[in-house]
């Protein structure tokens, strides 16, 4: 693992160096929310998913879903983060209008998760170990609609209780491709753990990003929080933008203000929101209504013992089948690829088969603005595929030919291969056939072939065109420079 030099930005007095952190709030996957029975489903009618403890009602009590903890502590395995098999949540005080209670159930100083890292691969095969500081449960804010009356602002309650995972990065990246990087990283763990669905444009995933400048090697800068991120790419944007705009206060004499900032991704820039508090105007203290949670370290065992292979195993056990570090890396980084992947590859060569869905099936979901979860054609068919081409039946262009039939109309490779004679020409009566009509009607690229043999090149193409593409491409070469009496290169 090479770790790669820091990504320095210039400015009028020098170079400076960005330094991120990221907080990111991770929706847990349950039916039911953190603590009530009500149910989670995305795209429900305001207010249709809400109980007594979700709206802040007077008396009602907390019950703790042991789903959400096992899920916590699952996703804190998948981080090789340290299990607290002793902690507590606590109230975070604090008004906002979609918080009925007037405070949060969280988690400080005890978490649920200690102290774990993730791998970010980057560009050139240069990867950065990002340490994470702590991961803690805690119930989710309704959400203040703005848009449905010109005079009036409106709540909808429904994602009020709703079980989150705080991820707490330390602040070990520098650049905004490392922040993109480690984010595409952490929603790949999450959704091979089903501990999140990562669906980031539902809400279901967010970052915030802490941002701070600084002379290279220097003491670390005053950050800035930017809230509620929900693309790689508006990570990348705002980050840049944020250092850039912290530089030039500084090199203008100005000094950063630690606040809360908003990215407008129209604009493409950051905007003050508030200024940042500190955890003691919180006023946290461990609430009454909860006891602490206890886990029992067989049961913790148990979760570890039931843990998917992921993304960093699935890479490397991807390489050691001959894929490059690049191919694994395309392959793992979603589990549905990565599944679509082994099926496709079982019995054929695993780098031809890697090459066939990156070069040939990706492309084609690309044009038609498909996700791997809807590609028309199976796995199996396009093993199929990858092994007539290995066997000969079909030459690498008729095998993109037959691609396109079966993704646009269906059916078994094999079948279709037969009902339309796209069965490669081996036979080597008909290959020759055909070279005698290509030199019978070329006689002057013959004799140019002769002073230059790369021309042959051009006689190959012209055979396969006249066999309709059908002929072995090697065993066309082969007879050409026999009957044109050229050196055998090979």
């Amino acid at each position: 693992m090479s770790t790669p030099s820091p990504k320095l930005i210039k400015g009028q007095t020098g170079d400076w160096e960005v330094v991120i952190g990221m907080e990111v709030h991770a929706q847990v996957l349950s039916k039911s929310k953190l603590f009530s029975g009500a149910s989670t489903a995305f795209g429900a009618e305001p207010n249709a998913q809400v109980s007594f403890i979700d709206a802040g009602m007077p008396g009602m009590l907390p019950v703790i879903n042991e789903k959400c903890v096992e899920q916590a502590v699952r996703t804190g395995l998948g981080l090789k983060a340290k299990i607290n098999h002793w902690s507590i949540f606590d109230r975070k005080n604090y008004f906002y209008p979609d918080l009925p209670q007037g405070y949060q159930i969280s988690q400080y100083k005890n978490p649920i998760v200690g102290e774990g890292e993730v791998t970010i691969d980057l560009k050139d095969g240069e990867s950065r170990v990002v340490g994470i500081e702590r991961l803690h449960l805690e119930q989710d804010a309704g959400k203040s609609l703005h848009d449905q009356h010109p005079d009036s602002s409106y709540v909808d309650l429904n994602r009020s209780g709703i079980a989150l995972m705080e991820i707490v990065t330390k602040p070990d990246m520098r650049s905004s491709e490392e922040a993109a990087a480690f984010l595409r990283k952490l929603r790949a763990i999450v959704r091979y753990l089903g501990t999140c669905d990562g669906n980031m444009d539902e809400g279901s995933m967010r970052a915030d990003v802490n941002v701070s400048v600084r002379k290279p090697g220097g003491p670390l800068g005053t950050r800035c929080e930017i809230k509620n991120v929900n693309s790689m790419r508006f990570i990348a944007q705002a980050v840049e933008y944020e250092a850039r705009r912290q530089i030039e206060i500084i090199e203008g004499g100005g000094a950063i203000r630690q606040e809360t900032r908003l990215f407008d991704s129209r604009q493409g820039e950051t905007r003050s929101m508030r200024s940042k508090e500190e955890a003691h105007d919180y006023r946290y203290f461990p609430d009454p209504d909860l006891l602490p949670l206890e886990l029992d370290p067989a049961w913790v065992d148990g979760i570890a013992a039931s843990l998917p292979e992921l993304p960093d195993e699935k890479k490397t056990r991807f390489m050691g089948l001959g894929l490059s570090a690049y191919d694994a890396s395309v392959l793992v980084a979603e589990r549905e690829l990565a599944d679509y992947y082994e099926e496709l590859a079982g019995g054929v060569d695993a780098k031809a088969a890697a090459n066939w869905l990156n070069n040939e099936i990706l492309g084609r979901l690309n044009r038609d603005g498909l996700s791997i979860a809807q590609v028309p054609v199976s796995a199996a068919a396009n093993n199929a595929i990858v092994a007539m081409i290995a066997d000969k039946t079909i030459s690498g262009k008729i095998a993109k030919d037959l691609l396109d039939i079966v993704w646009s109309e269906g059916g078994d490779p094999r079948a279709v291969v037969e009902a339309r004679g796209l069965r490669q020409v081996t036979d080597t009566g008909a290959i020759d056939a055909a070279i005698e009509a290509v030199i019978a009607g070329n006689p002057e690229k013959v004799e140019e072939v002769k002073a230059k043999p790369k021309l042959a090149a051009w006689f190959v193409g012209q055979v396969m065109k006249q066999t309709g593409g059908k002929a072995n491409p090697a065993a066309v070469n082969a007879a050409l420079k026999l009957r044109l009496g050229l050196p055998d290169e090979g």
